[in-house]
């Protein structure tokens, strides 16, 4: 199954953007007549078949639409600090999109080292993950804040603060959880003990992760995993 990217699709007859379309016809080796898949990243699953295989403007016709295509049953947004290392900050972004994740906050921490990130490249690495793991939705990329300004923004369900200091925490199997979920996950040096209460006077709850001390992109991806995995639980209940 060829699976491409392409938002706004209006129309029975559409074409590929420029790079997509070089992806079909020079990279796959794609021709007319060949039935391919088209995901619009807001749940929108397109069955197509090549038209026309020009490599810069690969035109198709639409079969049929399905939309809201097998959707994350719960919602997920994780505020995370961007690692220093961006190679480690990436994967998270790649393992997060294929398990399931709804959203993605980068937060800028007092002890984050990396004060900036490329949010185009991001949107890259979260289509192509999207597009690999044959997902119709793409996780939202929200803009880098503080710590304090995301704090500020209303938030509501189960919301925990993943830190590492000896201080009273709960493990996410005991939590009473019920969505939608965010969770805080700081940079390699932690959370300060200031952002720390900052978060729990906003209403998030201490929690650990396990008894391994995670780098920030395992923490992340071991919350996609095990709220998942609770999740299932639940319905199964």
């Amino acid at each position: 199954m060829h699976l491409f990217y392409t938002p706004h699709i209006i129309g029975n007859i559409h074409e590929l953007d420029e790079q997509e379309s070089k992806h079909a016809a020079r990279v796959l080796r794609l021709a007319k007549g060949d039935d391919v898949i088209l995901v619009d990243g807001e749940g929108g699953w397109y069955r197509a078949v090549i038209r026309e295989d020009h490599p810069k403007r690969c035109v198709l016709e639409i079969l049929s639409y399905t939309p809201g295509y097998n959707p994350l049953p719960y919602h997920l947004h994780i505020a995370i600090s961007p690692t220093k290392n961006m190679d480690r900050f990436e994967w998270f972004l790649e393992k997060a999109t294929e398990i399931g994740i709804s959203k993605i906050t980068p937060l800028m921490c007092h002890r984050t080292e990396r004060k900036h990130v490329n949010q185009e490249r991001l949107e890259r690495i979260l289509v192509s993950a999207m597009k690999q793991s044959l997902k119709a939705y793409k996780p939202l990329l929200s803009e880098q804040l503080q710590v304090a300004d995301f704090l500020k923004k209303k938030n509501s369900g189960t919301r925990g603060i993943a830190h590492c200091l000896p201080t009273d925490r709960i493990s996410l199997a005991k939590m009473e959880l019920s969505g939608p979920y965010t969770f805080l996950v700081g940079p390699e040096g932690d959370f300060t003990e200031e952002e720390i209460q900052m978060a729990i006077k906003a209403g998030y709850r201490p929690v650990h992760l396990g008894d391994s001390r995670l780098r920030t992109e395992t923490a992340g991806v071991h919350l996609c995993s095990a709220i998942q995995i609770l999740e299932g639980q639940g319905k199964s209940a």
